[in-house]
């Protein structure tokens, strides 16, 4: 693949009423940013024009008619709607929620007909006025396919995928199953190998309950469900360990063993992920053919309109999606065009076993050290 083709990467324009051009000007102020891609920006001229001048913003985009006509160079916008719509820097609202949906809907439309590589996506708030299940759902919901989207948060070397929704907390047990579990990290384990080229990926599973369940004490999860998933995938030839409980596990830096980590529900992986990355994360919804980044931003609304919004993690979220795009090509490269098999392999039975030796279920356990401290390099 030519590294130096420039990716088509949509982006969509979010909240009307949010920072999401704040954060696009403020991105594509650096000329490079330029060179590396080619932007299509899904939302409204009217609207972009109005949060430029009232940020002071200095910033040029081409609007164009089709995602077709987007031209290197140039940061390309493309109009979703025409409607007159108002815009209330900060304030939330119906109006301004529907109108990032439509830049959403229409990306969509676009994906379906290739004109676009990456998708990434700007903020859009959930409140009192505008109520929906978050992009990751919207998007997996309206993508017309069968694959099972996996939410992943990812900052430098740290990547949490959650076992669950956004669920009331008394809905999180029941909706966790051996065979979800089994699903979600054999999810966590193929795009860790297809979209970030880590050969044999560590994959850390945290408990449920309080000390993860303390030996049946605090509950019974662990030991019905969650251990039973783990025996399954290291059958499967999956590096899965746990269950840990999570307060020593990020506590005591166990992270850093671990390529991947799999959470059982929202607060668990969001509250250590938004304190270990200083809130400047980036969401992935893995698990599907399309590539959707966005940037991981607590509470955005209330930066809109003050000039204030950090663009750093919007721009590593495109840094991501490019990355990742990249990384599928190389990964799938040697699947389209396979060698013939000139002969038949003879079989060595002699030393199979050496080699065959599963690994006792003790190692899989927290309270082993070497399941901690051999992490392997990639």
């Amino acid at each position: 693949m030519n590294e130096n083709k420039r990716i088509r990467i949509a982006i969509t324009h979010g909240d009307t009423n949010g920072i999401g051009y704040e954060l696009i000007f403020k991105t594509f102020a650096e000329p490079e940013m330029l060179e590396l891609c080619t932007p299509i920006i899904y939302g409204s001229p009217k609207v972009a024009t109005y949060h430029r001048n009232a940020l002071n913003i200095e910033a040029n985009f081409t609007i164009i008619k089709d995602a077709s006509e987007a031209q290197n160079g140039r940061l390309n916008l493309l109009p979703v709607f025409d409607d007159e719509i108002k815009v209330e820097l900060g304030v939330p609202s119906e109006e301004a929620g529907v109108a990032g949906l439509r830049a959403v809907d229409k990306a969509l439309e676009d994906y379906r007909q290739g004109l676009f590589d990456v998708l990434v996506t700007a903020p859009i708030d959930n409140n009192e006025h505008f109520h929906f299940s978050g992009q990751s759902r919207y998007i997996e919901d309206h993508l017309d396919t069968e694959e099972q989207g996996l939410s992943v948060l990812i900052n430098d070397g740290l990547r949490i995928a959650l076992a669950t929704r956004n669920l009331p907390l008394r809905q999180v047990a029941e909706s966790i199953s051996k065979a979800s579990i089994v699903n979600n990290v054999s999810a966590l384990f193929k795009t860790l190998r297809r979209d970030f080229r880590l050969s044999c990926p560590r994959i850390a599973v945290l408990g449920l309950n309080p000390k993860a369940g303390d030996n049946g004490l605090l509950g019974s999860e662990e030991q019905e469900i969650i251990l039973p998933a783990i025996d399954e995938l290291v059958e499967n030839g999956i590096q899965a360990f746990g269950p840990y409980p999570a307060d020593t596990f990020f506590g005591c830096n166990d992270a850093e063993q671990f390529d991947g980590i799999l959470a059982m529900y929202y607060e668990q992986g969001l509250a250590p992920f938004r304190t270990l990355s200083s809130c400047h994360g980036i969401i992935y919804t893995a698990g599907l053919s399309l590539i959707r980044t966005a940037a991981e931003i607590p509470n955005s609304l209330a930066l809109a309109g003050k000039g204030i919004a950090d663009e750093l993690p919007f721009r590593h979220a495109i840094y991501l999606a490019i990355d990742i795009f990249r990384n599928r090509a190389e990964y799938d490269a040697p699947m389209g065009n396979p060698l013939p098999k000139l002969y038949k392999e003879r079989r060595d039975e002699s030393d199979k076993v050496r080699f065959a030796i599963p690994r006792k279920r003790e190692d899989r356990t927290p309270n082993n050290g070497e399941s901690r401290n051999t992490k392997e390099t990639h």
